[in-house]
């Protein structure tokens, strides 16, 4: 019972991170309302899975990659506060956003060496071509483990990536049944209302890890 509790709570872990990393609006997100709208819910959807499998594969390396580096007590004290600031960072930034992130240089030379040509790799390409997806695991996936939230297990470990892709795969197909559906255009007020909401989401996550951080520091002390 106490193992299925602890794989429940890692795989709702990453389903809440996986929404809150596909919500802000980059590249993908925008090839999936501008498809979306053009071309009908199954393009979409094509796109979208690629995405979410990249994302799952980006989850998997950080997991297996490099959360173990970080087991130590040490590096654990050091995880903790490294991904609050990581967090809060992200969080101001998709918070004070002004405009839609468009493809970067990095994407569009991947992009042109790899070709893509079917929606689910276009979705697939973008989403690898965007070296920011990887840092964000990387951090998260040993912040997890050092808080407790994911055990280092490979069942534990393979709950939370799949709540990501859960998670992923949920807001993409509101995403495509909506812009599908033509309910109502998105925005770039609205699009950019979508990266705030996410920005204060990862403010609210840094907000407990600093107060986990300093009621550590007071025990220590006392």
């Amino acid at each position: 019972m106490e193992a299925l509790q602890s794989e429940l709570g890692a795989a709702l872990t990453g389903f809440i991170s996986g929404i809150l990393l596909t919500i802000p609006v980059g590249p993908v997100n925008l090839t999936v309302l501008n498809e979306g709208a053009r071309r009908g819910l199954l393009v979409a959807l094509l796109i979208s899975a690629g995405s979410v499998v990249m994302d799952m594969i980006y989850c998997a390396i950080a997991f297996t990659g490099f959360a173990a580096l970080f087991t130590g007590s040490v590096m654990k004290a050091s995880m903790e506060v490294a991904s609050f600031v990581f967090m809060l960072y992200l969080g101001v930034r998709f918070l004070t956003s002004k405009a839609v992130q468009k493809v970067s240089k990095v994407e569009e030379r991947i992009e042109r060496k790899l070709h893509p040509h079917s929606w689910f790799m276009i979705g697939f390409v973008r989403t690898m071509g965007n070296p920011g997806v990887l840092l964000f695991w990387i951090v998260l996936a040993a912040h997890f483990i050092s808080r407790g939230w994911v055990q280092p297990t490979l069942s534990s470990k393979l709950s939370c990536i799949a709540g990501v892709g859960t998670g992923t795969s949920a807001w993409f197909f509101v995403l495509c049944w909506a812009v599908s559906r033509g309910h109502g255009k998105f925005t770039d007020k609205t699009l950019l209302r979508m990266e705030h909401f996410s920005g204060i989401g990862l403010l609210l996550l840094a907000l407990g890890q600093g107060v986990h951080i300093v009621f550590q520091l007071v025990n220590h002390t006392l």
